[in-house]
């Protein structure tokens, strides 16, 4: 096909559909060169202290958990729903992982079981959201005051203690030592490696797709853009993977993060699973009435909250080296925030996973820019609150503005 006959959508349109999703991004370049600049301001003149290679990593072992979650919330808010009992379920199964590796069962196992166990509690939530058409709000309510004092039970409100570092391997260990590769130079090399492959087969799926595309008359972004959208998305990874190689190496719960965005972005966009859960959320009676299951689709969603809540609870007790009775607090505000920020609409049928993952970086940078000025968690909870009602008055007013509710 000739270039003529390639249908380009106009730039200006292009940018103005996208705006929510470019402005993320820019608010997160935004919030990482303040608190830059007020680091260095607030200590003795070292700036850019949060742009080290042990600051970058330590972000991600500190909030991974984070992302895990708002990757299964997004979920739950696209449906219209809600869980509010995510942070006394990792607790939960944290405590439970914890005496179940305890008792020389291995790692492998005891991540196992606890995909299991969350599972089970989100279809155990999910069977009465879906099936006794119970509030998901009232539900998962009960279920963060039952799974907190169940955790208060089991523990005896007492911190149980991991037998030896195999468990925290997985939150704050690199593949570099597990591999047990060493400096090539002054870098571990396995991070810059794995980000050239991914890059190889991003480009290798986005020139695949706009072929496929232009050979269906589809519209596509003009040549500039693309090219420019390729050359963006290449400097962060690499400059990612070259902050990840001057410390230590590549996570392994980065690894594990990765490969979690990349399964639910593939289901929520291009599997059957994925258009029947925007469909429900978009208009659940139009759904019922097109021979969409409904009832199940959300039985589904909550059970894939469950599964991630498991896997967020192995990744914050491992950080955490423990598992704690009162661990988790807060954890399903910090989900919830992460999606609003991220784009996902109040009303509901509108939500990316890239779009939470971002959300959730840019409230994990605002907590880690404040842990740097040394500012105490009360001005955490003051501008989480403030930064929630301004993602959310622009998700209503955009609506509103574009004529949508």
């Amino acid at each position: 096909m000739s270039d003529k006959a390639i249908r380009t959508v106009n730039t200006r349109t292009l940018i103005r559909n996208n705006m929510r999703n470019y402005s993320m991004f820019i608010m997160l370049g935004l919030i990482m060169l303040v608190f830059g600049i007020l680091c260095g301001i607030q200590n003795s003149n070292n700036y850019w202290i949060n742009f080290t290679p042990r600051n970058f990593t330590n972000l991600f072992f500190q909030y991974s958990y984070v992302l895990i979650l708002a990757i299964g919330m997004v979920q739950c808010i696209i449906i219209l729903g809600i869980d509010l009992s995510v942070g006394s379920v990792c607790a939960f199964i944290g405590a439970i992982s914890a005496m179940v590796y305890n008792t020389n069962i291995g790692m492998p196992m005891t991540l196992l079981i606890s995909l299991v166990i969350g599972l089970g509690i989100g279809a155990f939530q999910g069977l009465w959201i879906a099936y006794a058409k119970l509030p998901a709000f009232i539900v998962t309510l009960a279920g963060m005051l039952l799974f907190r004092g169940l955790t208060y039970i089991v523990t005896v409100i007492k911190p149980v203690s991991l037998k030896d570092v195999g468990y925290s391997f997985l939150a704050t260990g690199t593949v570099d030592e597990v591999l047990k590769i060493g400096r090539v130079g002054n870098i571990y090399p396995t991070a810059i490696v794995v980000a050239v492959v991914v890059l190889i087969a991003f480009y290798l799926a986005e020139f695949t797709g706009r072929r496929t595309k232009i050979a269906n008359n589809f519209e596509v972004a003009p040549g500039g853009l693309f090219v420019g959208k390729l050359v963006v998305i290449s400097l962060l990874v690499l400059s990612l993977a070259e902050r990840f190689s001057k410390y230590r190496g590549l996570p392994i719960v980065v690894v594990v993060l990765g490969i979690t965005v990349v399964v639910f972005h593939f289901i929520l966009n291009n599997t059957v699973l994925g258009r029947f859960i925007y469909a429900v959320g978009g208009n659940s009676r139009s759904a019922k009435l097109s021979g969409i299951n409904s009832e199940f689709i959300t039985f589904i969603v909550f059970c894939i909250m469950g599964i991630l809540s498991g896997l967020a609870a192995v990744v914050s007790t491992g950080y955490m080296n423990s598992a704690l009775p009162q661990a988790g607090n807060l954890f399903e505000m910090d989900a919830i925030a992460a999606c609003y920020i991220g784009g996902v609409s109040a009303s509901g049928g509108i939500g990316t996973v890239v779009g939470v993952i971002v959300g959730g970086l840019v409230m994990s940078a605002i907590n880690n820019g404040m842990v740097l000025m040394n500012l105490g968690q009360h001005w955490q909870y003051v501008v989480k609150a403030v930064i929630l009602l301004l993602a959310v008055f622009y998700d209503v007013y955009t609506r509103r503005k574009a004529g949508l509710g």
